[in-house]
């Protein structure tokens, strides 16, 4: 048995998340009010109650996912969880597989994605940029589709390659819905507009990315104590300058998540264990590789699960 860990991003938060292994867990609440202590407010008392309005704010969402990770990580080990050979975490999750492979102190975390959300929020102006998925189509054909939409003012690209015949494609909204549209006409199933404050992803989030590298620079990276796979180059880094210089390309590059599953089925990866709410990773890992055996952790039940098919 070799084990993965990967860590889910932006979407995968609700209300309410966590609840049930805060009950059996005090490391999950201990984890929050780090957290708060950085960022100046109560961030489990709003996950816990909302509104939803407020944890879908990309400043707050971005921290909260963070947090709820690294929470799972430490109940996991708690729990008696083994070691995994390999972490990787979807877009903001990369943080939360570094906080947890001991490559960036937790509170400096926080206080990053907080400026990271901010940040790509500022980047384009509400309703200038739009996301959307796509299913049921090839990668290839996705790009085409994105290659005929784009023009010389208006940009789309891919910015999330998630499952083979799922991708996400950002940019300005106009451009967005002429790709979406010539998907269509290429076979997708589905193209569905995604509920985004902003296109992540893509060159329009080039000046989130320019304006997070002074905090990043002054932030306290070291190399990490368990190899991390990353979004940007499908690569493990070690040397902080270049964990650093990924972090910053991974604002506005797209998210390799189908090769990052490929990777580690290569280096031998029998088990891949999603830490944080939801099964959003869990689900892509089985349509990834299917050889896979992809778990989640959210609540007592299946961190019980996952020890169960561990041992």
């Amino acid at each position: 048995m070799t084990l993965a860990l990967v860590f889910p991003g932006q979407g995968s938060q609700s209300v309410g998340m966590l609840a049930d292994l805060a009950g059996e867990f005090p490391q999950v609440e201990q984890t929050f009010a780090e957290a708060s202590t950085a960022l100046g407010y109560d961030l489990w008392h709003r996950v816990q109650n909302g509104p939803e309005s407020e944890l879908q704010l990309t400043a707050v969402t971005q921290p909260a996912m963070l947090t709820a990770g690294v929470a799972v990580w430490r109940a996991w080990l708690a729990a008696g969880g083994p070691a995994p050979a390999v972490m990787a975490g979807h877009s903001l999750g990369e943080y939360s597989a570094l906080v947890c492979a001991g490559a960036l102190p937790f509170a400096q975390a926080v206080q990053l994605v907080r400026q990271r959300g901010e940040f790509m929020q500022q980047a384009v102006p509400v309703g200038a940029g739009a996301m959307a998925a796509v299913l049921g189509l090839d990668r290839s054909a996705v790009e085409a589709a994105c290659a005929s939409a784009a023009t010389a003012d208006e940009i789309v690209a891919v910015a999330n390659y998630n499952a083979p015949p799922q991708s996400v494609i950002a940019g300005h909204t106009a451009a967005v819905q002429r790709a979406s549209a010539a998907a269509q006409a290429a076979g997708a199933k589905r193209v569905v507009p995604l509920p985004v404050s902003a296109p992540f992803h893509c060159a329009l989030m080039r000046p989130a990315a320019a304006a997070l590298t002074p905090p990043l620079e002054a932030a306290r990276i070291v190399a990490p104590a368990v190899p991390v796979i990353n979004n940007v180059d499908v690569a493990k880094v070690s040397e902080p300058a270049a964990i650093r210089d990924a972090l910053i390309r991974q604002i506005y590059s797209p998210v390799r998540w189908v090769e990052v599953i490929e990777a580690m089925a290569a280096r031998g990866v029998t088990h891949v264990v999603e830490c944080g709410p939801g099964k959003v990773l869990a689900g892509l890992t089985k349509r990834i590789c299917g050889e896979l055996d992809s778990l989640a952790v959210q609540d007592p039940a299946s961190l019980r699960q996952a020890l169960a098919a561990l041992t």
